[in-house]
């Protein structure tokens, strides 16, 4: 297998009146081509997870889960469900982004890296460094951001950019920054209207553990009608929300939950020109819901 692998307003009153209730990616594995039945009537269908938080020590244990006997069981999962591919929405290392972190995560993923292409992004947890010398090479339509790695994906009917949130490794806030988001706005500023989902690591409430810079990202975003949905990780806990139409969802982790009443696993997502349907597969934690699917419809 290859390598994989300005705006002034006070950003806690903007938050709340705007979004109400509410990392740098490389990828794996070979690429599936669609089928003359999903050209006419275009379905892509993806794995989408978050907080593998794979440790160098096989035993490592936390809240009484084992991370790393975590990710097979969702792994194996994923393959019985043949998507398109799969992406980690960061902290894929365990807490400082080893290198045993690392290479544990690409042995644990190879089964399925070649099945389907596996795009990774980096969380707080993440150490470029580090990360860079276990996965050596990337591939995908990388983008030229600096300090960040910024993937383009187009699987027809949509087309899915990963950004990088990655601040500072093992501390909790992250940022997107003015030079990614600047591309950002060029990128869909030039881009057709093929509906977009964005993919990063951090949350977007106003908590100082959250992406910084959501009020500046939703401005951004927001006269783009292309950008239907955000997905995002680092809560360890599964919910769907919305902000001025643009669906909201937070993935659950796969190395452990924060609270008993969430799940431990991964969403499958079925993704058309129109809106999605997202299926959880709970492994471990509460899988009260496991098996629930929820429906979204794009805004127009």
């Amino acid at each position: 297998m290859a390598d994989m692998f300005y705006m002034p307003m006070n950003r806690r009153k903007f938050i709340q009146t705007s979004l109400g209730a509410l990392g740098a990616a490389v990828t794996i594995g070979v690429a599936a081509d669609l089928s003359a039945e999903e050209n006419k009537n275009p379905t892509t269908r993806w794995a989408f997870l978050a907080d593998t938080h794979i440790p160098a020590d096989e035993n490592n244990i936390y809240r009484g889960f084992y991370p790393y006997r975590n990710l097979p069981k969702v792994t194996s999962g994923i393959i019985s469900a043949a998507p398109d591919g799969a992406i980690i929405a960061g902290d894929l290392a365990r807490r400082e982004g080893k290198l045993g972190d690392y290479a544990n995560l690409k042995k644990l993923l190879e089964p399925l890296a070649e099945k389907a292409p596996v795009f990774l992004a980096l969380g707080n947890h993440d150490n470029r460094v580090n990360f860079y010398k276990v996965f050596k090479t990337t591939s995908g339509d990388k983008q030229t951001v600096k300090d960040k790695h910024v993937v383009v994906i187009d699987k027809p009917p949509v087309r899915m950019i990963i950004l990088d949130s990655l601040l500072y490794v093992n501390k909790v806030a992250g940022l997107l920054g003015k030079a990614q988001r600047d591309w950002l706005a060029n990128y869909l500023k030039n881009s057709d209207n093929t509906p977009t989902i964005l993919f990063f690591h951090h949350t977007l409430d106003d908590g100082d553990a959250a992406l910084l810079d959501v009020p500046r990202l939703f401005k951004l975003i927001k006269p783009y009608r292309q950008v239907k949905c955000i997905v995002y990780g680092h809560s360890h806990a599964y919910s769907f929300s919305q902000w001025e139409g643009i669906q909201l969802i937070s993935l659950p982790a796969v190395g452990f939950n924060f609270r008993n009443t969430e799940p431990v696993g991964w969403v499958e997502a079925q993704l058309t020109g129109q809106g999605g349907e997202f299926k959880l597969h709970a492994v471990a934690g509460n899988k009260k819901k496991d098996g629930s699917t929820t429906k979204l419809k794009w805004r127009t």
